[in-house]
């Protein structure tokens, strides 16, 4: 009773948002249902005065039910596939990662940006968005306007993505019989697992894919997000030793374990399929996931504040945007280096 009292009319209001946003995505695919839940949760985000009541249900369907959402699109992929993927893509991550980070510290010092922000915005672009900035956030000890300033500089660059990427791989010359390539390009190219989402099932739905887009971007952005480990546990080692005190990370916090939950229903699939059951069996699991990632995006539209992104100031936008091109430039470079597009 306490979970509903809590988060009940939150669910309720996503719920509002998303079921009419499938539908529409169904109708216009080349927008999706994923983008038009991001917009509309925005327009309605400005037209609540209070938000007390349904904060805590937005929440939880931005972070939990997001993830939830990761794990089923683990069922129906083949764990070959998966340590395929990871394997294909890590080049390209690792190099934009590290583009990103570079620039960041570059021009924070060129702009005389507070550094905090300038470290959160260079995690965020280059790793996982807001949960990167979570995960960092504690151990360089950044204050909540630090975080919040952070984390609206990086959501206007995920919603751009995915606004105007499908466009631009299109525009491009991105394979539309094939998943893969685009896939690469928005796991690689697109700051938040909410965003990479959206992108791609907007491009499954342009090109009447299935969940091929959405199932190569989703593998490649797990095996991005595991760079918060190491990348935290540097910060956490050099913030320590400026200050010349001990200081503890607590793994609990760092890791996304639910990862482990991804590869787990990936495994459970493949011994399946090895057993001889039909992998559409899985169809069904797999259209659930793709309706509660429409839900995520409606709560994290909901969770915006526009208003709080236009005072945030020009500079932390400016390197954010900066950091946003730096990525997506190295991503589709490497990936016509390497042939694949």
């Amino acid at each position: 009773m306490n979970f509903v009292k809590k988060n009940g009319w939150g669910i309720v209001l996503c719920l509002a948002v998303a079921v009419p946003s499938w539908f529409l995505g169904k109708a216009f695919p080349i927008i999706g249902g994923a983008v038009i839940a991001i917009l509309a949760g925005m327009v309605l985000s400005l037209l609540i005065q209070d938000k007390s009541r349904v904060e805590g249900g937005v929440k939880f369907v931005s972070k939990k039910v997001l993830q939830w959402a990761v794990v089923l699109l683990g069922f129906g992929m083949n764990l070959n596939v998966v340590v395929q993927t990871g394997k294909q893509s890590l080049p390209i991550i690792l190099c934009t990662i590290s583009v990103s980070l570079i620039t960041a510290f570059l021009l924070s010092r060129c702009m005389r940006i507070p550094g905090k922000v300038a470290t959160l915005v260079g995690v965020g672009s280059s790793i996982c968005g807001g949960s990167a900035i979570a995960a960092t956030a504690p151990v360089i000890e950044a204050d909540e306007e630090e975080v919040a300033q952070a984390i609206s500089v990086i959501f206007f660059f995920n919603v751009l993505a995915a606004l105007i990427f499908p466009s631009l791989g299109q525009l491009i010359g991105f394979d539309t019989s094939s998943g893969e390539a685009f896939g690469i390009f928005a796991g690689t190219a697109v700051n938040d697992t909410s965003s990479v989402t959206a992108t791609a099932a907007t491009w499954d739905s342009m090109w009447n894919l299935g969940t091929a887009t959405l199932d190569k971007a989703v593998t490649v952005k797990l095996t991005r997000t595991l760079a918060i480990i190491p990348i935290t546990l540097v910060l956490a080692f050099l913030r320590t030793r400026r200050a010349g005190e001990g200081k503890t990370v607590d793994m609990k916090k760092i890791f996304p374990f639910f990862i482990l939950f991804f590869i787990g229903a990936s495994v459970i699939t493949a011994v399946a399929v090895n057993l001889g059951a039909d992998a559409g069996v899985f169809d069904p699991v797999k259209e659930l996931s793709k309706f509660l990632i429409v839900l995520a995006m409606a709560a994290i539209g909901v969770n915006t504040n526009i208003v709080k992104l236009v005072k945030s100031g020009g500079k932390p936008l400016a390197l954010g945007a900066c950091c946003w091109v730096a990525i997506t430039a190295v991503s589709l470079l490497l990936q016509w280096a390497m042939g694949l597009i």
